[in-house]
């Protein structure tokens, strides 16, 4: 068995070979094919749109075939092991189209291999985030190994999205997708064969398809956590695809110049982690989530009138401490929920309610899908090729206004939730 310290390493830093591939995917698809491949805003768009009606169907189907899986590995390794090499193949293969693939192959060459890679590293995050209360199930041991885990995954953010516009400028986006699938593969199969979790004990009851999706459906905590969650991601997706656009055609900085924005957001969230995470233990837990929410919000504010590099990285400080603090809380709010679903049926079922929250937080896709058709419809902006007489303006509203938005709404969600202080960790106490 495991020693907690060593455990809590083992877990957490697959959350750094989770990130690489997800983030290449989600932050350079759009730059990558509308402006430098010519596929337009509308396809990208509709393809953003297709996606997320696609995850909604699947991931409840994820989460409950993981909590039913009953093998000597656990119920969640054999999912990350089978899954982790094909998300690799499916990233490479996404960054890598056929030669003069134009028009409507080019569309369906991107809709097919970006919902290939989304749905994939759906199936990795759903089992490994159904590991996360079940291995660490007091609130002490959670806040610890979730303060380490989000750190690696800002580190994975730096290699992956700050570092991501050096390295495809020097050896091009088909070997940097390799090298991302590679090293976070082998991340998360350390991962994967160094946690397991107990498995699927003889004389316990399984859970049910229909009676977790009813109770789901009346867990008025689920849906309020899921749509807070949903919009946030909504604004931190969209400013993360993009400030590519923005640094080209309103700051008109170099790839470098551009490198030290994303790093600076990213530098910001790492140093903060530490001081959410002390918040958290001192603090209620909502009202640290709250104030984690507010302040991303407020960021977006200067960061609009942002007019040079200087100004930006100032403006993008603000930002990383924003999303530091609310990955420092989103995944505990989701663990309390599971612990009182837990609670009231006396089912384990961290699978279909870690798929579903996730399912929520993709909900996304409908919001950076209408934000990239907005582009369209108001500022002309086509592709690179047609960029239209605003390109400036419209890349400004991807980065500021339409994330502002997001997180006003994802603010006023998070006032209708709340959790009872010690029962739900006295009855995991108990459990373990």
């Amino acid at each position: 068995m495991k020693k907690p310290r060593s455990l809590s390493f083992s877990y957490a830093i697959g959350m750094f070979g989770t990130s690489i591939p997800i983030n290449m995917l989600k932050t350079y698809a759009a730059v990558f094919y509308v402006d430098r491949l010519g596929l337009t805003t509308v396809q990208f768009s509709l393809i953003l749109f297709i996606y997320t009606f696609i995850d909604a169907l699947d991931n409840p189907i994820y989460g409950f075939l993981s909590d039913r899986t009953n093998s000597k590995w656990g119920r969640r390794r054999p999912w990350l092991v089978v899954s982790t090499p094909l998300l690799a193949l499916c990233l490479i293969a996404f960054y890598n189209p056929p030669i003069q693939s134009v028009g409507t192959t080019l569309f369906v060459y991107c809709m097919i291999f970006y919902i290939l890679t989304g749905t994939i590293d759906s199936v990795i995050n759903a089992n490994y985030s159904a590991l996360f209360p079940e291995l660490f199930p007091t609130d002490e041991s959670r806040a610890k190994t979730n303060a380490m885990r989000q750190a690696f995954q800002l580190v994975a953010m730096i290699i992956s999205i700050a570092l991501t516009s050096m390295v495809t400028s020097a050896i091009g986006y088909s070997k940097t997708s390799m090298i991302y699938g590679l090293l976070g593969g082998i991340i998360i199969m350390y991962m994967a064969l160094s946690c397991k979790d107990a498995g699927i004990r003889s004389d316990e009851e399984r859970p049910q398809l229909w009676d977790s999706l009813k109770s789901l459906f009346i867990n008025k905590k689920f849906w309020i956590a899921g749509f807070t969650n949903a919009f946030y991601s909504a604004a931190v997706s969209l400013v993360l695809a993009a400030v590519p656009f923005f640094a080209k055609y309103t700051l008109g900085i170099s790839d470098s110049q551009q490198t030290l924005l994303f790093g600076t957001v990213l530098l910001v969230a790492i140093g903060c982690v530490a001081i959410w995470a002390a918040m958290v233990k001192k603090y209620s837990l909502i009202k640290v989530w709250r104030a984690a929410l507010f302040v991303l919000a407020l960021a977006f504010i200067p960061m609009y009138f942002a007019n040079s590099l200087t100004m930006a990285i100032i403006c993008g400080a603000f930002v990383g401490l924003g999303i530091s603090g609310v990955i420092v809380t989103m995944d505990l709010i989701g663990a309390k929920i599971i612990d009182e679903d837990k609670m009231k049926y006396n089912v384990r079922r961290e699978g279909i309610i870690s798929n579903a929250l996730g399912f929520m937080n993709r909900l996304n896709g409908l919001f950076t899908s209408f934000a990239f058709y907005l582009v369209f419809v108001l500022f002309g902006f086509e592709s690179g090729t047609n960029p239209g007489t605003q390109p400036d303006n419209a890349a400004r509203f991807l980065l500021t206004v339409f994330p502002l938005a997001m997180m006003i709404i994802s603010f006023i969600f998070s006032f209708f939730i709340n959790f009872n202080k010690s029962k739900a960790n006295e009855e995991a106490v108990k459990a373990s």
